[in-house]
């Protein structure tokens, strides 16, 4: 894996990266926040999504770092085992699944995903997502806040509801959207900072408290890095319930990943494309290389993706860039970032879900039909109501089942006349068709009258399975001649063929019709 940083890539990658480092920072806090661990956690993993991703994937454009796509799964999985530790060995297992999977060249893997299911997928962990930052807008659990109004915090409510005011506004306007220097999530958080020392200062009973601001240890120099590192809990690799989050987040990272470098490939102004299998190595040390000092999984992420390019990011150069800002950030602004309300973070929070929610969505897949829709909408449910991986499945199983009764409904044609007395039936079959179709078209056949014709034709069909090649000589042989049914056939291999008025055919078994 070759790269070489040269001046002439250094010196243009530096306002993206800049640029890049200010969106990244406020969603890796926010994002370690939505998965249930500790906020140093995002940090390290976009710093090792920056610099070591960065250095080995051959993406010129795409970012890596912890992904709010996986934050449903790492919050549940950290609550099922129990432990960060135990979590943090998972992650190890799925970056060395995604390493098995670069090799093994799956970077394919995302095709066999309905895109209504990716999406179901997606929709459903940006509820998950924006329900969980309620406690943290309120400043006390839902459940209190119901029972007693008066325990929410005004601090944390008002902090929110300005914060989601101006990532809303700023959204719909076209000159703030211009401002590629100053992130909307960067201006939130930096509000909810000034704000907050401001009713400190002023002894507020809105002023928030220590327990409701970011926490991450604080370092005086590049050589107290070790002391924020969390090492994984090796036991996990004996644990069965250890190695089903592993391959859930492998299978579901993988997915996000190769699905983001699609996009961020048709985005890239200069037409580049990345090499799938070389992408999902990359992610699988980088996955490997955060778990084993305390990161997140990590996926490459469209909303840094999409910002490095908006900077005028063109190489690799960029992304590395923004993790050296990271890494900087840890040991320089670390009593700034403990200065942060999570409030704050939550309403960036809450705006990545309802991106991902957005009723739009949901709307977009009503009008492309029941066989979109309904794997869309199972897969959405199961995801809030049960987990990932459970809505997941399920989407595929309604999905497999209409593509079944697509291959059913489309592989062949029954169509009839009336000439005078005599009933005219034609089986029209299509390029393929497959064992699935060999009991709908008994049923035709079974269905036709006595004394009647038919005639059989294949003159598009480029594939038989010999299930059905065998269906229909027992018809041709037996069936239609109890019936007095006349045969014609056109398009079938020339050792199937029929002379008109008879019912008699032979049919070779060792080649299709």
């Amino acid at each position: 894996m070759k790269f070489n940083i040269n001046l002439a890539t250094l010196k243009p990658s530096v306002a993206p990266g800049l640029v890049v480092f200010l969106v990244a920072l406020p969603l890796c806090l926010g994002i370690a926040l939505a998965s249930g661990a500790p906020p140093i956690a995002g940090i390290i993993s976009g710093i090792i999504g920056g610099i070591v991703i960065g250095f080995l994937s051959n993406s010129n454009v795409s970012v890596s770092g912890p992904a709010a796509g996986l934050a449903a799964i790492i919050l549940a999985a950290i609550s099922e085992l129990g432990s960060f530790q135990l979590f943090l060995t998972a992650g190890i297992i799925a970056g060395l699944l995604q390493l098995l999977f670069g090799f093994l060249r799956l970077g394919t893997l995302a095709n066999f995903f309905p895109s209504s299911v990716i999406e179901g997928m997606l929709a459903g962990i940006g509820l998950v997502i924006l329900i969980k930052q309620l406690p943290l807008v309120l400043g006390v659990d839902i459940q209190t806040a119901f029972a007693n109004w008066a325990t929410i915090h005004k601090g944390t409510l008002l902090l929110a509801a300005l914060s989601l005011a101006i990532l809303i506004l700023w959204n719909k306007s076209s000159k703030l959207k211009k401002l590629t220097f100053l992130p909307p999530a960067l201006v939130v958080v930096g509000l909810g900072i000034a704000l907050n020392q401001f009713w400190i200062a002023t002894a507020s009973s809105w002023a928030i408290d220590q327990t409701r601001l970011v926490s991450i240890p604080a370092l005086d120099s590049l050589s107290d890095l070790g002391s924020i590192f969390v090492l994984p809990d090796w036991s996990g690799f004996s644990n069965s319930a250890v190695w089903i989050v592993a391959v859930t987040i492998a299978i579901v990272a993988s997915i996000e990943t190769l699905l983001c470098i699609e996009a961020t490939d048709r985005l890239d102004p200069l037409k580049r494309h990345t090499h799938m299998n070389r992408e999902l190595k990359a992610q699988g040390i980088g996955n490997v290389l955060s778990s084993l000092i305390g990161g997140l999984p990590m996926t490459s992420v469209v909303v840094r993706s999409s910002a490095n390019i908006n900077a005028g990011g063109r190489y690799k150069t960029s992304a590395i860039i923004h993790g050296v800002f990271l890494l900087l950030a840890v040991v320089l602004l670390s009593t700034v970032l403990n200065m942060i309300p999570l409030a704050s973070l939550a309403a960036v929070l809450i705006m990545v879900g309802y991106n991902l929610a957005k009723p739009a969505i949901v709307i977009h897949f009503w009008h492309k039909g029941y066989t979109q829709f309904i794997p869309f909408i199972i897969t959405f449910i199961m995801v809030v109501v049960t987990d990932l991986l459970m809505g997941v499945l399920a989407g595929m199983a309604v999905s497999f089942f209409f593509l079944l009764l697509g291959n059913v409904r489309k592989a062949f044609a029954m169509e009839h006349t009336i000439v005078g007395d005599q009933k005219k039936y034609t089986l029209t079959l299509a390029q393929e068709v497959s064992f699935l179709n060999k009991t709908a078209i008994k049923n035709k056949l079974d269905q036709l009258p006595d004394n009647c014709e038919l005639a059989i034709r294949a003159k598009q069909m480029s594939y038989i399975h010999i299930d059905v090649v065998e269906l229909i000589q027992t018809f041709i042989n037996e069936k239609a001649k109890e019936k007095n049914i006349c045969i014609t056939t056109t398009g079938f291999h020339k050792s199937v063929q029929s002379n008109e008025g008879e019912s008699n055919i032979i049919l070779s078994h060792r080649k299709s019709i």
